[in-house]
């Protein structure tokens, strides 16, 4: 005969409360038996990709400037010597310092050339984030400027233009009758032709 039956609900229960702490404490194991994932380095901007090209085209540089000196020293070798198997010999040397300096000229011009499209390609984004930042700051501005607009009333403008016209109004009353003479004799224009005369 077999086991107790056990109901339905109560395998499926058992079952899933099982599984769940497996998967839930499977990570844990894993993690203590391989340890963590490391985070992934962030990938090379252009600027660093730049310095690593120029670091390379100066080291090619310096094997250059070693093979003209080999040149140069097999040169003077070839001048000293009469013609013969030893002095071809020293030819053929010479050619293949020849050939290797300039399958580095070769190299040095390739990187100078990837030097330059990626300056180029870096100068083009910081032009663009230069002109999102133009952009954002004249938003900014605009946005600043509808806001101020917002609590200047033309209204309020022109009252105040009135009462200071009327304040001036004022003041130049004020000003005439603070200047007004007294005791002056009222002349006419017989006065004023009989002055003429005079200082005639």
């Amino acid at each position: 005969m077999g086991g107790p039956e056990v109901e339905p609900e109560l395998f499926c229960f058992r079952f899933w409360f099982c599984s769940s702490v497996w998967v839930s404490s499977r990570p844990v194991k894993m993690n203590r038996f391989f340890g963590k994932a490391k985070p992934k380095a962030p990938p090379p901007s252009l600027t660093d990709c730049i310095g690593t090209v120029d670091s390379r085209a100066e080291s090619i540089d310096k094997k250059i400037s070693r093979l003209d000196a080999e040149l140069v020293k097999y040169k003077d070798q070839i001048k000293k010597m009469r013609e013969g198997p030893a002095k071809n010999m020293v030819k053929q040397k010479a050619l293949r310092v020849l050939k290797q300096k300039r399958m580095y000229e070769q190299q040095r011009d390739n990187l100078a050339q990837q030097s330059f499209n990626m300056e180029q390609a870096n100068y083009t984004i910081q032009s663009l984030k230069d002109t999102k930042t133009t952009v954002d700051a004249m938003k900014l501005g605009v946005k600043e400027m509808k806001k101020a607009y917002k609590q200047v009333k033309i209204d309020q403008i022109e009252d105040l233009q009135d009462q200071l016209e009327d304040m001036m109004e004022d003041a130049n009353e004020i000003q005439e009758a603070l200047s007004r003479s007294y005791g002056t004799p009222e002349l006419d224009e017989d006065d004023l032709e009989a002055g003429w005369s005079l200082g005639g």
